[in-house]
């Protein structure tokens, strides 16, 4: 893993680890001393979200098949302008091919929507057409200079490599992608994120006989590096190191030590509000037996 890759998480805020006793709320209800959007990693959180918003409207107003090339558009004048873009999907490529025997591909695909930051610009850059995939199993086929677009129905016998910005249980790929795939009559074969948050996605991909591949592991070296380049504290440093041997149960213990946290969460903004709400309603961390 390169160090600059390092910096640049905690740079574009891809990477956001907390202060003490300020865990983030995640969707799910759950809370975490770390926080990822590996979306951020296109340049900076401004142009992301910038990016999906276009992303998100053109869904709606732009035809499947004008799609692909519009978001082309945005992303590889974005990797000719913007050093941290370009590092990560450089990286990512080079990761890809030392990993693949490229002669094996057939297709990259990506899926809606953050895939598609990276799964495009790596289908141009190796050369192979992408698919497109939506969360409605249907698929667009592009050239890999997005020139020419075809929605597909069938595509049989074909090997895949998806390309995905963040890996944690796998469950796209369970729902969304190996099925879109499996519709067209081919298989996904490989999988290649920036980030795996390493939560289980890693043994899904291999019951569904995907080989995984990631350039970013949220593990304990990754921590370490951080403290030696000084973006994160050493307080820092041992919480996310404890978090990792055991995430619930830390989690578990923070609340029953600071029962404040949960009253104070409910009285915050309205998302934050619904999460502490859904935690406490569904007793996520087992607190009623306390």
């Amino acid at each position: 893993m390169s160090n600059k890759l390092v910096s640049f998480l905690f740079q574009t805020n891809a990477f956001k680890v907390c202060p003490a006793n300020e865990p983030f709320w995640l969707t799910s209800g759950l809370i975490s001393p770390y926080f990822v959007n590996t979306h951020f990693l296109y340049g900076n959180e401004s142009d992301s979200v910038e990016l999906l918003d276009f992303i998100t409207n053109a869904l709606v107003s732009e035809s499947k098949t004008d799609l692909p090339g519009l978001i082309f558009e945005k992303v590889s004048e974005q990797y000719e302008r913007n050093e941290v873009f370009k590092t990560t999907i450089d990286l990512l490529k080079d990761m890809i091919v030392q990993s693949i025997d490229m002669n094996q591909v057939d297709y990259i695909s990506g899926g809606e929507r953050r895939d598609w930051y990276f799964s495009i610009m790596i289908a141009y850059l190796l050369g192979l057409p992408h698919i497109t995939l939506f969360k409605d199993q249907s698929a667009v086929v592009s050239t890999c200079d997005f020139e020419e677009c075809t929605e597909v129905e069938k595509l049989e016998g074909k090997k895949v490599l998806h390309v995905a910005d963040l890996l944690t249980k796998a469950s796209s790929y369970v729902n969304y992608w190996a099925p879109a795939i499996q519709k067209l009559g081919s298989d996904i074969y490989w999988s290649a994120v920036v980030v795996d948050r390493l939560e289980g996605g890693e043994q899904t991909l291999k019951d569904l006989r995907i080989e995984s591949l990631s350039l970013i592991k949220l593990d304990n070296s990754l921590f370490q590096t951080a403290l030696e380049l000084n973006v994160i504290l050493p307080a820092q440093l041992e919480m996310l190191n404890d978090f990792k041997k055991d995430p619930y149960t830390y989690m578990r213990n923070f609340l029953i030590a600071h029962p404040e946290f949960l009253q104070n969460a409910l009285k915050a903004d309205p998302k934050t509000a619904k999460r502490a709400q859904y935690c406490i309603d569904n007793d996520l961390y087992n607190l009623k037996n306390d």
